[in-house]
């Protein structure tokens, strides 16, 4: 028999916890058109646990325009993330990129701010005012934290370049920070729009 239908894929990515009751950022590409999502916790090395922890989560808002989306885990009194002020990052300044690339968990990769306001067009989106960093970034780091030596989440990675070494992306926190509530109770993002086109003029 041979089935030639639509198969299973997989995928995984990287997130923020934002909440201590289970709110997760992460990039909306990688929850994009998903049927099922998991959040899975790994014991860290040092942690004494040998077992992982993996929650059913439901996606709260999504916008594809900045590639924000927020999850909801049932879970209490997780570890949330303090979220920085990315307007007062200086370009040079060290940075921190965490998450999961290529699958191997609790992955810290260190650099520099190389870059501030790059605008960047990736296959069919557009990805204004990302900051760029030489800390290592790969597939599967996406959502997960860019962050400052203080600790605080500076940036959510997002895209690198692969015609080249070094040259990673991430979309600012405070732009994030300017929809994160509007997703989490409304699912999405408004905008207004005018609802008109123009046209050349002539005597008809």
């Amino acid at each position: 028999d041979y089935n030639f239908g639509p198969k299973e894929r997989t995928g995984s990515g990287s997130g923020i916890i934002i909440t201590e009751d289970g709110y997760i950022l992460t990039n909306q590409h990688v929850i994009e058109n998903a049927t099922q999502i998991k959040v899975k916790f790994d014991p860290t090395p040092d942690s004494g646990k040998d077992t992982a922890k993996t929650y059913d989560a439901k996606v709260i808002g999504e916008d594809r325009l900045t590639d924000v989306a927020i999850l909801k885990i049932e879970a209490k009194n997780l570890p949330a993330a303090a979220l920085g002020d990315s307007d007062k990052l200086k370009v040079g300044e060290w940075v921190m990129a965490v998450g999961n690339p290529l699958g191997y968990e609790h992955t810290v990769t260190v650099g520099v701010l190389s870059a501030k306001g790059r605008n960047l067009p990736f296959y069919d989106r557009e990805y204004p005012n990302l900051l760029q960093t030489d800390a290592a970034i790969n597939p599967g780091n996406s959502g997960g934290p860019l962050a400052n030596m203080k600790g605080e989440v500076i940036g959510m990675n997002t895209v690198v370049s692969s015609q080249g070494q070094g040259i990673g992306f991430a979309i600012p926190i405070n732009r994030i920070k300017k929809i994160k509530d509007e997703l989490i109770v409304k699912g999405r993002v408004i905008r207004p729009f005018i609802g008109i086109q123009m046209l050349p003029m002539d005597e008809a």
